[in-house]
């Protein structure tokens, strides 16, 4: 490789890290302002209908404006329909555990114990995908665990087992992050978000056609009536939350596909701690929700390693890109 290909490479490497780390923090705000709008409808309305309706919504802001502005409708082409549809279903999954834990425990709990996914995604990025993880940011993974346990308590007086819903939406998130990476450059952003929200079109509305009509409601656990709650007409007042759901959906959607297909997922993961900040902002100032004492410091130890692993990153990040442009052979 010439110099100056070498020089063109480790400028493509910065510039895309920065890229998708700007596209991750938009998501990650666009996602925080959505969990509060699903936690505010939580009381009235079920979780289908909510995702149902935001996805009406977000499939029309993806069709209307982000694809005509992000390459027109050729680049919802792609070759692997079937790992998009996965993708899809991963995501389902997480916004199902995730929403009904939402619904009855504090915003700022849930969101801390759902935050090992980001440790989940940068193992399995050195699992599955191949990239390299240092001593220091595994230890940096061991105190984020340390964190979410300290969050949960599991066999303590304190303990709540809905809290254990936010880990399968961690588990299913870091898959779905996985797969994104995984698709890489050959499928575009507006493909693998419109296939994202068609899943949760088409899960939803099935869902909506066997448990809309109430049927379960009241005889399922609390952190599941949300869930099985019957279908209703909107009230007018919620209309505009309902819209801005699914705007944010569109967003976010798009936003985190294009993070993860340009960016490393080490690299990119410690980011998302920024909802986890972004969420007790809001529980403490739309619900009055303060943590307790040991969750408080179970979220400042996962804050600590992801801020951490996040530095560390861009550490070695700049170190390759250095050894890029001093390669001569």
């Amino acid at each position: 490789m010439s110099d100056r290909g070498r020089i063109d490479l480790a400028i493509w490497n910065l510039e895309g890290g920065k890229l998708a780390v700007a596209c991750l923090l938009c998501a990650c705000l666009s996602f925080s302002i959505g969990d509060v709008c699903f936690k505010y409808l939580s009381g009235s309305y079920s979780l289908q209908q909510v995702v149902v309706t935001r996805t009406i919504i977000a499939l029309a802001v993806t069709v209307g404006v982000i694809v005509p502005l992000t390459g027109g409708w050729g680049s919802l082409a792609t070759r692997r329909p079937l790992l998009l549809i996965s993708r899809g279903l991963c995501v389902v999954v997480a916004n199902l555990a995730f929403f009904s834990a939402v619904s009855i425990l504090p915003l700022a709990d849930v969101s801390a114990v759902f935050f090992v996914a980001p440790l989940l995604t940068t193992t399995f990025s050195v699992v599955f995908l191949r990239e390299r993880v240092g001593v220091r940011r595994w230890l940096a993974l061991a105190f984020g665990m340390l964190g979410v346990i300290l969050v949960v308590r599991p066999g303590s007086a304190g303990f709540q087992w809905p809290l254990l819903l936010p880990l399968v939406a961690a588990i299913s998130y870091a898959t779905f992050n996985t797969i994104t990476r995984k698709t890489g450059m050959s499928e575009s952003a507006p493909a693998m978000a419109l296939y994202m929200h068609m899943t949760f079109f088409v899960t939803g509305s099935a869902a909506g056609l066997w448990l809309g009509d109430g049927r379960f409601s009241g005889r399922v656990p609390p952190a599941f009536e949300y869930l099985v709650r019957a279908w209703q007409w909107p009230d007018i007042a919620d209309a505009p939350v309902f819209f801005l759901t699914g705007v944010v959906t569109a967003t976010g959607a798009y936003f985190v596909s294009q993070a993860y297909r340009i960016g490393e997922a080490s690299l990119l993961s410690p980011f998302e701690y920024v909802t986890l900040v972004l969420a007790v902002f809001w529980g403490f100032s739309i619900f009055g929700e303060v943590p307790s004492y040991l969750s408080a410091i179970g979220i400042a130890l996962i804050l600590g390693s992801g801020i951490f692993m996040a530095v560390r990153g861009a550490q070695v990040r700049q170190g390759r890109w250095i050894r890029h442009l001093l390669m001569r052979k």
